[in-house]
């Protein structure tokens, strides 16, 4: 796939594609709760980050070579800022807040808001003004995800800088995805820009993890499950959806998705771990099924 073909599509066509690419890129959003469920039991956050990343870019690597256009360094250096921002600074400083103590419920409801902050962005950046209408379904999109999260809500004893850190890596991945948007016409294919994206954060999680001790993986049932789910779905399937959208959509009604991925959370974690459903999680879920289909509508 090469840069011209990923034009926006026509409009008898997002009728269709952008309810496809909106469902895939919930089901990998909210999947990534499974692997972490999995494999976190069985290693430290930073190693099972490094695994995750080396595995993903090793995978895409003889498809990146062998697909696509030649990849030339100047555009290979600013995809490795891209992968920094958006995979290492971003999954890396919620990992490390919640290792300071951070409650995840907390953590959880930062990330879970970065669709707002993309929205603020996307008009000063991009010029894509939201109407009066998706502000309103933002609004009521944000109470929905207030709503589910409630339940999990903590302030903890965390020492403060860590509570910014959890702000701080969700504005930097707005900001990348504002920026990836905006040079669209400038990318090479997906497939090769995830490649260069996972392999820079493996590099630079594994040195964190070696100053913690070890880069060797425990070979155990759980964390190879958590891992290939974290792989082919967390990583593949959601980040690859989110990218290809952001060439295709409006930046905002593509981060307006990702309001769906609390509820869808619950979901998993019902399905996949007997965690009980409440009627809250429902209630916000309703709600936030009405912000989003009024952000997408607008």
């Amino acid at each position: 796939m090469t840069d011209h073909t990923l034009s926006r599509p026509a409009p008898n066509q997002h009728r269709f594609l952008w309810p496809l690419m909106a469902t895939l890129l919930v089901f990998g959003w909210s999947s990534g709760f499974v692997g972490i469920r999995y494999a976190s039991e069985e290693a430290g956050v930073m190693l099972l980050l490094f695994w995750r990343t080396l595995l993903s870019g090793l995978i895409l690597l003889p498809f990146a070579l062998a697909i696509g256009p030649r990849m030339r360094l100047r555009a290979v250096r600013e995809q490795m800022l891209f992968g920094v921002m958006s995979v290492f600074l971003y999954l890396g400083g919620f990992a490390l807040a919640i290792e300071q103590r951070v409650p995840t419920g907390l953590v959880a409801l930062t990330a879970d808001l970065l669709p707002l902050a993309i929205a603020a962005l996307s008009q000063p950046v991009l010029g894509e003004r939201l109407s009066a209408r998706q502000w309103l379904g933002t609004a009521i999109a944000v109470a929905g995800v207030l709503i589910v999260s409630f339940d999990s809500l903590s302030f903890g004893t965390a020492p403060l800088w860590a509570y910014g850190l959890t702000v701080g890596s969700m504005l930097i991945f707005a900001v990348a995805s504002v920026l990836y948007r905006r040079r669209r016409t400038q990318h090479m294919p997906v497939h090769q820009s995830l490649c260069i994206h996972t392999l820079t954060g493996s590099v630079l999680f594994g040195l964190c993890a070696l100053m913690q001790g070890s880069l060797v993986p425990p070979m155990t049932r759980d964390f190879a499950v958590g891992m290939a789910w974290l792989v082919l779905i967390a990583t593949f399937v959601a980040y690859s959806v989110y990218y290809t959208s952001l060439r295709l959509f409006p930046v905002a009604q593509v981060s307006a998705a990702i309001y769906l991925s609390p509820p869808v959370t619950m979901l998993w974690a019902w399905a996949m771990f007997s965690e009980p459903l409440t009627a809250a999680m429902f209630v916000g879920l309703a709600v936030t099924l009405v912000g989003v289909w009024m952000t997408w509508r607008g």
